[in-house]
């Protein structure tokens, strides 16, 4: 399916645009010619990728407010009469959700609520993809990968939180956005342990290491043997744009979700996506300080099944590991080794050569079957 023609000229309200992955997909969206409006309570760190990549000024609205502003999501959704939908505005981190877990839970459940209440008087078409998490999922710590159909829950705040919005979007999804009167088109999206250039936020492995490394520090890892489904923020992004485009072709596909993650033998613990970095960048340093009393649950392993995908949206994951971390480091050594005013264009270059990879292996996103 051509995204361009998807999207070019169409409206897309993204929420939490400033975010990491919120404003990599911004960037791509107005790459293909998209009228992109943005909603954040505010930047999430500095320096950012909305700042340093310049999104601000590719995207025709850039509104702060706090998602679970009921009235203020509504009235910036009225204005804009968007296209399409991509909800990924929510407190994003496990750690701080410890520290903040009313924060959390009423941003990404109620927050998610407040979009889909919002979507819910629109009086348009307009097809919205809904961002969960991998970690929406009951972990078990299998050693296979989750499935859709398997059993939601959280032993964490942010868990929990991530959970409650699901129960939220299909409260809507069968009560509001089924019946024949409805205008609303939804599909869900659950990734997690998304990397890629600029990234900033605290407690992350990537930018911890970048951040240290570049001011030839030592960085500290607290759980070096814990394994993730590592994969490149563009990896998740496309799969969003799958499923939105398959959405608009085919609704038969309304108020499902989908797994977008790397292959399910590509899980690799922390330690080794450390190394990989090291192979990228000089003079690399980190302590193991996996016992250190501050310590709290987080799941050592986590896997999803993406077979879902790769059968209604035609999505499968583009990056081999050493590629993905190649990508990242390489982002980071360009932002951090030279003097630019600004990473826009080497951005929409990472972009632009993750779609011809995706290209040159026979993938094409979106499905109209």
């Amino acid at each position: 399916m051509n995204l361009n023609k998807v999207f070019q000229h169409k409206t897309v309200l993204i929420t939490g645009h400033t975010g990491f992955k919120g404003s990599w997909l911004s960037m791509w969206l107005t790459h293909l010619g998209a009228r992109v409006v943005g909603l954040s309570l505010d930047v999430p760190s500095e320096p950012s990728n909305f700042i340093v990549s310049s999104v601000r000024k590719k995207i025709i609205e850039d509104h702060r407010v706090d998602v679970r502003d009921n009235k203020a999501v509504q009235s910036i959704i009225h204005k804009c009469q968007p296209d399409y939908v991509f909800h990924l505005a929510a407190q994003a981190l496990v750690r701080n959700s410890y520290e903040r877990p009313l924060e959390t839970i009423t941003t990404n459940a109620i927050g998610s609520a407040n979009v889909l209440d919002a979507l819910r008087v629109l009086k348009k078409s307009v097809v919205a993809v809904m961002i969960t998490s991998d970690k929406a999922y009951d972990n078990e710590e299998w050693v296979w990968g989750y499935r859709e159909s398997d059993r939601l829950g959280g032993k964490d705040p942010y868990s929990a939180s991530k959970g409650m919005a699901e129960l939220a979007i299909r409260a809507y999804v069968e009560s509001y956005f089924s019946v024949p009167s409805s205008n609303v088109c939804v599909g869900i999206g659950r990734a997690g342990n998304v990397i890629g250039g600029g990234d900033w936020a605290v407690d992350r492995i990537v930018p911890d290491c970048m951040h240290a490394w570049s001011a030839n520090k030592t960085v500290d890892i607290r759980s070096p043997g814990a394994t993730r489904p590592w994969q490149h923020v563009l990896e998740p992004l496309s799969g969003y744009l799958a499923l939105a485009a398959t959405l608009n072709s085919n609704g038969g596909k309304h108020g499902e979700a989908y797994n977008f993650g790397p292959p399910a033998n590509q899980n690799y613990s922390v330690s080794a996506l450390i190394d990989e970095m090291g192979t990228h960048w000089d003079n690399v340093s980190w302590n193991n300080v996996f016992q250190s009393p501050q310590n709290l649950h987080e799941a050592d392993l986590l896997k999803l099944n993406c077979d879902k995908a790769l059968l209604d949206l035609n999505w499968m994951p583009t990056l081999k590991f050493k590629e993905t971390v190649r990508m990242t480091v390489e982002w980071y050594k360009s932002f951090y080794e030279n003097d630019v005013d600004t990473m826009h264009d080497f951005t929409i270059a990472q972009i632009e050569e993750y779609t011809q990879l995706a290209k040159g292996r026979g993938i094409e996103w979106g499905s109209s079957s």
